[in-house]
């Protein structure tokens, strides 16, 4: 695809926003070139849509390193190889440090509307868990760019739903699981459509 974006996707379990940003991008919806996929552990099931879509893709896990500056390092300094742009968490859940040349240039989508259940430990089902015992009337999901403390950083978008009388977690976090398959895409385009308005220039 003409002028497409430089991609990085980061999955630590099953790839399926992986997998949808994949379809979205063979239907023609998505102006990104996947250079890489990086999985937090080697039993991740998205390795396999990566490999069906000819996507390179590496292991890199926090804990064959001796820090977490090391392992950060090892993950951009593959990023930088491979010429990536935006790097793009998809359900990755190891806490990274972002250095200063993909500053605004990692974005991540939380299951709430950043800054209400989120931080760490807050992902998958227990995000909806707490919405749900609060007693919250709207969630939803929030894509933001990534920084060095959890679930921080500027919002690009956020897209909400009504939580029902009667919902559970796992009904709760189907409903959401939606909106994000809408929002990830629609928060990339909007970078690729003007990445200046969003990327500091790199030295």
């Amino acid at each position: 695809m003409k002028n497409a974006l430089s991609v990085a996707v980061l999955i630590s379990g099953g790839g399926t926003t992986l997998k949808n940003l994949i379809d979205r991008r063979e239907a023609g919806g998505l102006p990104i070139a996947f250079k890489l996929v990086i999985s937090s552990k080697s039993s991740a099931a998205g390795l396999g849509f990566a490999a069906q879509a000819g996507i390179p893709s590496r292991v890199i896990a926090k804990r064959d390193f001796a820090s977490p500056t090391s392992h950060s390092e090892a993950v951009f300094d593959a990023c930088r190889h491979a010429g990536v742009e935006l790097v793009i968490m998809g359900g990755y859940l190891e806490h990274l440090l972002i250095p200063s040349d993909f500053e605004n240039r990692v974005i991540n989508i939380h299951p709430s509307l950043i800054p209400s259940f989120c931080g760490k430990g807050m992902y998958g089902l227990r995000v909806h868990q707490a919405a749900v015992d609060f007693g919250v009337k709207v969630s939803g999901c929030t894509v933001h760019f990534v920084d060095n403390q959890y679930d921080h950083g500027p919002i690009v978008l956020q897209r909400a739903c009504e939580v029902l009388d009667g919902d559970t977690a796992e009904s709760l976090q189907q409903r959401v699981f939606l909106l994000e398959r809408e929002a990830l895409p629609e928060a990339i385009r909007m970078i690729c459509s003007d990445p200046s308005r969003y990327f500091a220039p790199r030295s």
